[in-house]
C-alpha cells in the first residue's frame, strides 16, 4: 500500500540546568559562584528530502526526540549542547496537530531545512546571580523544557494536473501516452493503487507534471472505494482533466459521471470544485462517427453553465490527445507558478504560551489557598526552598507572576495556609 499517512510523536531536546557550584582552590582568597550555563536543547527539523516520495521511513519508528542539553559544571563550563533531529520527508508533505487537524507546517516551497520545534534554552548557573548582597547565591535557573507535539504526516503529491474520473476510463492508459510513466494497465476496476506522476514534455520548453488519481467513485468523500485516501492528493492540483468513457463500454452515462464525481470533490474540500476543469471524452475510436457528434453535443449542452472545454480524444490511438495538452499547457499559465501551499493554522508557540502562563490562584476554604500550573511545578522542581535564599528567589518568582497579588485579592492574611502541590506554607507579608 502507497504510504502516504503517518503518525509520529516528536519532542526537541530539553535545556540542561544551569550548575551551582563555588570556586575552592588553594591559596586563592574569595572565590566566587562558578556554576555554568545548561546547553542548548536539540532542535526537532524537517526538511525535504528529493529521493523521497513516500512516508513509508515513518510506518515503523513512531518517536523522534532531539537531544537534551547537558547540565553546566563547575568553574563556569557550559554544558554541551543536545543533538538536533532532523527528519527527512518527501516534497509535499503537510505536518498536522494530531488532536486538532491544524496545518503546523507544509513543505511543499521548502528548500531549506525548517525548525518545527525549538530546543529549550539552557539554564543560567549560580555565577549570574551574585550580587554585592547575595555573594553566595546556592540556586540556579532549571534549563527550558522540551517541547513535544502527536503530529500527523500527510503526503500531497505536487502535480500541476490531477487525471480524475471513474475506474475503468482509460487515466493510466492516457498518463502511459503522454509521459514517461508506466502505470499498470488491465481491464478491470481499481488497476491503480497507487497515484502516478508523470512529465509531459512539449515542445520549446512547454510540459507539466501529471498525476493519474486512483478511481474515485460515488461515495468517495466517505469513504467508498479508493478515491478517499488519494483525495488529498487532487489538493495540490491546478487544474484537472476530467477523463469519462464517452462510448459507454460499460454502459455507464458519462454525464452522471461527471456530475457523480464533481459532487465528491465538493464534500470532500469545496475549493476542488472551483479549480478549472477540462473534460476528455475517451475512447472516440469505439464508436461510430455519427455517434461521436451526438455525444460530444450532448456534454457540451450539459455542461454550457460552466465555462467547461471538452476535447474528444483517444487515449489508445491518440486523437485529439495532442489539442488537449496544448490547451491545459496554455491554462496553466494563467495561473500561478508555484505549488499550491496550505497555511498554517496551528501555532505551537500560542499554545505554548498559554500553557506558561496558566497559574491558578484559587481560595480552597477560608484560610486556606492554593497555587496551581505547570509553571510553577517546574520552578519547585528545581528550587530549593529549605534555602533561605531558594525560598527568596522562590517568593521573587511568585511576585513576577502576579500570584501574590493575586492572593491579596482573594484576601488573604497573615498565618492563612498556601498550597503549592504537595507543599504547604503560612503567608507572611
Amino acid at each position: 500500500m502507497f504510504a502516504d499517512r503517518a503518525r509520529i510523536f516528536i519532542r526537541s531536546g530539553k535545556g540542561g540546568d544551569g550548575h551551582v557550584s563555588f570556586r575552592r582552590e588553594l591559596y586563592v582568597p574569595d572565590g566566587g559562584p562558578d556554576g555554568g550555563d545548561g546547553g542548548k536543547g536539540g532542535d526537532l527539523i524537517f526538511v525535504v528530502d528529493p529521493g523521497l516520495n513516500t512516508l513509508v521511513d515513518y510506518r515503523h519508528k513512531r518517536k523522534y526526540c532531539a537531544g537534551d542539553g547537558k547540565e553546566g559544571s563547575k568553574k563556569r563550563c557550559t554544558g554541551a549542547s543536545g543533538e538536533d533531529m532532523i527528519l527527512k520527508v518527501p516534497a509535499g508533505t503537510v505536518v498536522k496537530d494530531a488532536e486538532t487537524g491544524k496545518v503546523i507546517l507544509d513543505m511543499a516551497n521548502r528548500t531549506e531545512p525548517v525548525v518545527l520545534l525549538k530546543g529549550g534554552r539552557g539554564g543560567k548557573g549560580n555565577q549570574h546571580y551574585a550580587t554585592a548582597t547575595m555573594q553566595a547565591p546556592k540556586y540556579a535557573q532549571p534549563g527550558q523544557r522540551a517541547r513535544e507535539l502527536w503530529v500527523d504526516l500527510e503526503l500531497k503529491v505536487i502535480a500541476d494536473v490531477g487525471l480524475i474520473g471513474f475506474p475503468n476510463v482509460g487515466k493510466s492508459t492516457l498518463l502511459s501516452r503522454v509521459t514517461n510513466a508506466r502505470p499498470k494497465i488491465a481491464n478491470y476496476h481499481f488497476t491503480t493503487l497507487n497515484p502516478n506522476l508523470g512529465v509531459v514534455d512539449l515542445a520549446e520548453g512547454n510540459g507539466f507534471v501529471i498525476a493519474d488519481i486512483p478511481g474515485i467513485i460515488e461515495g468517495a468523500s466517505e469513504g467508498v472505494g479508493l478515491g478517499y485516501q488519494f483525495l488529498r492528493h487532487i489538493e495540490r492540483t491546478k487544474v484537472m482533466i476530467h477523463l469519462v468513457d464517452a462510448a459507454s463500454v460499460e454502459g455507464r452515462d458519462p454525464i452522471e459521471d461527471i456530475k457523480a464525481i464533481n459532487k465528491e470533490l465538493e464534500a470532500y474540500n469545496p475549493e476542488l470544485a472551483k479549480r478549472p476543469q477540462v473534460i476528455a471524452a475517451n475512447k472516440m475510436d469505439a464508436m461510430p462517427e455519427e455517434d461521436r457528434k451526438v455525444i460530444i453535443e450532448m456534454l457540451e449542452e450539459a455542461f454550457a453553465d460552466k465555462d467547461i472545454k471538452i476535447f474528444p480524444i483517444s487515449a489508445v490511438s491518440g486523437q485529439g490527445v495532442k489539442e488537449l495538452l496544448w490547451y491545459v499547457n496554455d491554462l496553466l499559465k494563467e495561473l500561478p507558478e508555484e505549488p499550491i501551499e496550505f497555511d498554517q493554522e496551528f501555532f505551537f508557540e500560542l499554545q505554548e504560551e498559554d500553557e506558561e502562563e496558566s497559574i491558578v490562584v484559587k481560595m480552597e476554604e477560608p484560610g486556606v489557598y492554593s497555587v496551581e500550573g505547570p509553571k510553577v511545578e517546574r520552578m519547585l522542581g528545581y528550587t530549593n526552598l529549605e534555602s533561605e535564599k531558594g525560598f527568596e528567589f522562590f517568593q521573587k518568582f511568585m511576585k513576577e507572576n502576579g500570584v501574590l497579588k493575586r492572593l491579596e485579592e482573594l484576601g488573604i492574611e497573615e498565618g492563612d495556609t498556601v498550597k503549592l502541590y504537595n507543599l504547604a506554607f503560612d503567608y507572611y507579608r
